[in-house]
């Protein structure tokens, strides 16, 4: 089992399709922090609370100069079905599907087990490196307030 990326390091590039079809890069957001809010799976009660509740804070976090994107390994259509479903305005959330987890891997989150991501936040600075990561269990919605802390 891997263990989630260090404090330190720089955040491995990645580029996926948003719920849009858009493809997101890390090197697209200079200047600006970024938030990688890995959920398992779309379609369940947590990573819909949780997905909602980043969607809902966007403010706050654009206090903090922080780009939220949201990542699991559902695939391209069912994003877009489940953004539309939760009426996310303000989020982009990522199909981390082909290869399978490949970006959840190499930030140290993915589940061999679930053959999905785990529940994780990962705090990037504007330098592109790794300031602040936590994995959650499954069943355990992050608090918004705490990851907004770490922007402090």
């Amino acid at each position: 089992m891997s263990e989630i990326i260090q404090l330190g390091a720089m955040a491995p590039a990645f580029n996926l399709p948003d719920q849009d079809g858009e493809l997101v890069s890390l090197k697209q957001f200079p200047g600006k922090k970024l938030l990688l809010s890995f959920h398992p799976l779309a379609f369940t009660s947590v990573c819909t609370d949780q997905m909602r509740s980043l969607d809902r804070n966007i403010v706050k976090f654009e206090k903090y100069n922080t780009i939220v994107l949201g990542m699991s390994v559902d695939p391209l259509p069912s994003k877009s079905v489940w953004a539309k479903a939760l009426s996310l305005k303000h989020i982009k959330i990522l199909s981390d599907f082909h290869p399978l987890g490949a970006v959840a891997r190499d930030y140290g989150v993915f589940s061999e087990a679930h053959g999905a991501s785990k529940r994780a936040n990962i705090l990037i600075n504007e330098n592109g490196m790794v300031i602040w990561a936590k994995k959650y269990e499954i069943s355990t919605l992050p608090d918004v307030d705490e990851v907004l802390g770490k922007l402090k």
